[in-house]
């Protein structure tokens, strides 16, 4: 992918709500204040699947329409569901409280 110039800007933003304004996706502030880190991390999610799949655009003006694409949906499985379904960090794939046996024997050792 070739230097485009809404990927400078894109290094520029720095909260969800700067990328949805940028993207012009009109948006719920309630659903971005509870959310915020998960729009973002499945958005990034979504824009690392293209990529490892090949089907980023060439073009800058298709490129940046897919990016607002994905960011809407990444907004919009927010606002349909919530985090805790949607799961999108590895603590909610954990399976239980983590456990470690360690043998009294290996306690007294110096």
């Amino acid at each position: 992918m070739s230097d485009f110039e809404f990927i400078e800007d894109l290094e520029e933003l720095s909260s969800a709500e700067e990328f949805l304004d940028y993207f012009e996706i009109e948006f719920d502030a309630k659903v971005v204040m509870i959310n915020r880190l998960h729009i973002m991390q499945r958005y990034h999610d979504y824009l690392q699947q293209a990529e490892k799949a090949g089907t980023l655009p060439d073009q800058e003006s298709t490129l940046k329409e897919a990016y607002k694409q994905m960011l809407t949906q990444a907004y919009q499985d927010f606002v349909e569901s919530d985090a805790l379904t949607e799961k999108v960090f590895k603590v909610f794939h954990m399976h239980g409280p983590q456990t470690t046996f360690v043998p009294l024997d290996q306690l007294l050792e110096s």
